[in-house]
């Protein structure tokens, strides 16, 4: 699944950064970067413009207390860095942008930290040689940070080994002043690495919540096409998905002369005509806790007791076939489509359901109840509900129907049948 590249920005200082972190990824952003690419490369860009901009309190103050060669380690790190983003603009290559900050967060530090005499002496230098396994753990992830937080470790090691040697001819500096840049190197640090990481921890989140709305998507997708208890057995990989089902009713509706009629309309009108009439079915089978099956054409199929058995189907079917009845006679009487008229057929037994197809797959009905049922639709009478004889015989009295008399209905020979008229006063 692919997530969306663009996604609405915070509103306040979150935003306002995000846009900082945007207007940046231009220096070295290309046509064919995603918005989590440009975000990663603005932010490894504005760490870098930072410690650029904090590198001048390191550079004056080893100046003015005559270190030159100490001024000149962060004085070289300002100058690669310009250097390094006058390229990335004219080249786009970020990946050598990245590897060339990387190293310079790493071996710097602890050039710094050897020429001011150790670790007391240069306040701890190499604490900013951490940034560099947290910033590869960001921007190249865990299995591709693992050797710049290796290399880290033994350059800390080195230091540690030599730092007796080192100590022996440390730079003299106010006791204060090394206390004040021990406090900003921690909290340089700190904060550096906190707004790389609270910048992915907040990018992780933007994701997970685009995941969540396309499952949501999906789901609703999914639940459009399949009922809900087979959407959830065709997620669990069930394999083929049939079941049997001894009792259920079976309900098609076409809409009378709709095809010569439709060779004279607009194909914007026909749809948006379809639409409405549909769309109105489809929320009477909601009302009646009924599955849509499937539209053909100016066809429509329900049935009731699938997937899940229940004692009224044929109830419920009765009533959305008036109901349905009704819906066509109020469109037709307000709208310029007066020769609109429904024909609809019902019946009930047996039927096989499942699911077929592996690409627009549908959830659909077989046997000779679904047949039947067809038969009915296509020998009725405009106007009017016909129904077999073993539907109007489980209607029951709350029902009133009358018999059509003995049809030939085609594939089926003589056929009692009946008219449902409506419900029992």
């Amino acid at each position: 699944m692919n997530v969306p590249d663009h996604r609405p920005v915070a509103p306040g200082w979150r935003g306002a950064l995000v846009g900082v972190l945007e207007r940046l990824a231009d220096i070295g952003a290309r046509p064919e970067d995603g918005h989590d690419d440009r975000l990663r490369q603005g932010t490894l860009i504005l760490a870098s413009v930072l410690i650029t901009l904090v590198s001048f309190v390191w550079v004056g103050t080893y100046l003015a207390y005559g270190y030159p060669l100490s001024a000149a380690i962060p004085a070289a790190y300002q100058l690669a860095t310009v250097i390094g983003l006058v390229l990335l603009s004219r080249t786009k290559r970020f990946d050598t942008f990245r590897t060339t900050q990387l190293v310079m967060f790493l071996v710097l530090p602890a050039l710094l930290q050897a020429s001011l005499g150790g670790f007391v002496a240069s306040s701890g230098m190499v604490l900013w040689g951490l940034f560099t396994p947290l910033a590869a753990l960001a921007l190249l992830g865990l299995r591709r940070s693992l050797p710049w937080l290796a290399v880290y470790m033994v350059e800390l090691a080195l230091l540690t080994l030599l730092d007796p040697r080192l100590a022996q001819d440390p730079a003299t500096l106010p006791a204060g002043l090394v206390t004040a840049f021990f406090a900003l190197n921690i909290v340089g640090v700190t904060l550096s690495s906190f707004a790389m990481l609270a910048y992915f921890v907040h990018q992780r989140e933007l994701v997970h919540q685009a995941l969540e709305a396309e499952q949501d998507r999906s789901e609703r997708l999914l639940l459009n096409v399949l009922p809900a208890p087979i959407a959830d057995r065709l997620k669990r990989h069930e394999g083929v998905i049939a079941e049997q089902h001894d009792q259920v009713t079976v309900l098609f509706a076409d809409l009378v002369g709709f095809t010569a009629h439709s060779a004279a309309m607009e194909a914007r009108d026909l749809v948006s005509l379809l639409d409405r009439i549909f769309s109105a079915f489809d929320l009477l089978a909601d009302a009646e806790g009924l599955e849509k099956i499937k539209t053909i054409g100016d066809a429509y199929m329900v049935a009731g007791g699938i997937p899940s058995p229940r004692t009224d189907h044929v109830e419920a079917v009765a009533r959305m076939a008036l109901a349905m009845r009704a819906e066509i006679a109020s469109i037709a009487g307000t709208t310029a489509h007066g020769w609109l008229a429904v024909r609809i057929g019902i019946d009930t037994g047996p039927a096989v359901a499942g699911v077929i197809g592996q690409r627009k797959f549908i959830y659909d009905l077989w046997g000779d109840t679904v047949n039947t049922a067809s038969r009915m639709e296509s020998h009725g009478v405009p106007g009017e509900i016909q129904v077999t004889a073993r539907t109007a015989e489980a209607l029951g009295p709350d029902f009133v129907v009358r018999s059509r008399g003995t049809i030939e209905v085609k594939g089926k020979g003589p056929m009692e049948t009946f008219l449902l008229e409506g419900a029992a006063r």
